[in-house]
């Protein structure tokens, strides 16, 4: 395993980290699945155990997830250990589990970092994010207000934004131009390159950056077909129509494979490692749930020629374009 500096802090975190979404379990709010679908939370652990023994030292996470699940698990399995690096997100909350409401106030952040903090049997997070908050909240400024009085408490050692999958410029241009927070969470991967320029951006400013869906759900992995099913209570049932797995489909074997072969590895590898050619990226966060997902994540790594990066780079405009629409009208 590979180490890299989290933007200026202190934090050097395993290029490959651990998304813990998954392990939160079949969770839904009202109709809505928010959730993976079923785990074991048994496996869950061992695949925690696993990952920590293949190097892997930062887990992210979010009192969402499950809501809170993933958070007890990963302080049942961790507690206070200061080998691993934990963070996780606030923002989003579940009303009589009947609607999921949002709320960047300062009492309920404070409040919020509080029980995490207890299901994570934690004295601090590492790095604690705003949960896809909208710049009309950083602009009423509650919730820096809460992430600058955790930090200076030491409930908190760093703290930034999670950003939204497909216009993440308002918030990030806030952050930046205020010099809020120490780093991003964003969504980059082969088919969704759209936050490229904030992770240069991030680099010069000395800002850490969290890439998440490397494999935008499973799709980079080529194990998918528009025949590919999932339970209502998996979120993907939603989102992975046959439509968007056979546009997908298509492009990967026309523009992709053969980049595979090229390096002796598969398709998550190849995906995985792109987002790791650009060395302004932290680390990545493949959801993981079971011990082989572990293996899987880490044992296919290459380090792509420059040429390649660019190549891959380049298919976003020429290639990439339908299936971005697509993904973003569904959301």
């Amino acid at each position: 395993m590979q180490y890299r500096k989290f933007g200026n802090t202190d934090l050097l975190v395993s290029e490959v980290g651990f998304g813990c979404w998954a392990i939160g379990g079949a969770a839904s709010v009202g109709s809505i699945a928010i959730g993976w679908g079923e785990t074991d939370d048994k496996v869950s652990q061992h695949a925690l155990l696993t990952a920590k023994d293949a190097g892997i030292n930062f887990f992210d996470t979010a009192d969402f997830y499950g809501l809170g699940h993933a958070e007890t698990l990963l302080g049942q399995t961790f507690g206070n250990s200061d080998q691993v690096l934990i963070a996780s997100k606030v923002g989003q909350k579940s009303v009589n589990n009947e609607r999921i409401e949002i709320d960047y106030s300062k009492q309920y952040i404070i409040e919020a970092c509080e029980k995490s903090l207890q299901r994570l049997k934690r004295d601090t997070i590492d790095f604690h994010q705003l949960h896809v908050a909208r710049l009309s909240h950083l602009q009423q400024g509650e919730c820096i207000e809460a992430m600058q009085l955790l930090q200076q408490q030491g409930k908190i050692r760093y703290w930034g934004i999670s950003l939204i999958t497909f216009d993440p410029f308002p918030e990030a241009d806030f952050m930046f131009d205020h010099s809020f927070g120490d780093g991003f969470q964003l969504v980059f991967n082969i088919i969704n390159q759209r936050a490229l320029p904030i992770i240069l951006r991030a680099g010069e400013a000395g800002f850490g950056v969290i890439a998440r869906m490397p494999l935008q759900f499973g799709l980079l992995t080529g194990k998918m077909s528009a025949a590919s099913q999932f339970p209502p209570d998996d979120h993907r049932s939603r989102r992975l129509v046959p439509e968007l797995i056979t546009a997908t489909q298509e492009i990967l074997h026309d523009k992709v494979m053969p980049l595979t072969e090229k390096y002796q590895t598969n398709l998550a590898g190849l995906a995985l490692s792109f987002i790791l050619s650009f060395p302004e990226v932290s680390v990545v966060i493949p959801g993981i749930r079971t011990p082989e997902q572990v293996a899987g994540n880490t044992a296919h790594l290459v380090k792509l020629e420059e040429a390649d990066t660019q190549y891959l780079a380049s298919l976003y405009k020429e290639s990439w374009q339908p299936v971005m629409q697509l993904m973003e009208k569904i959301g």
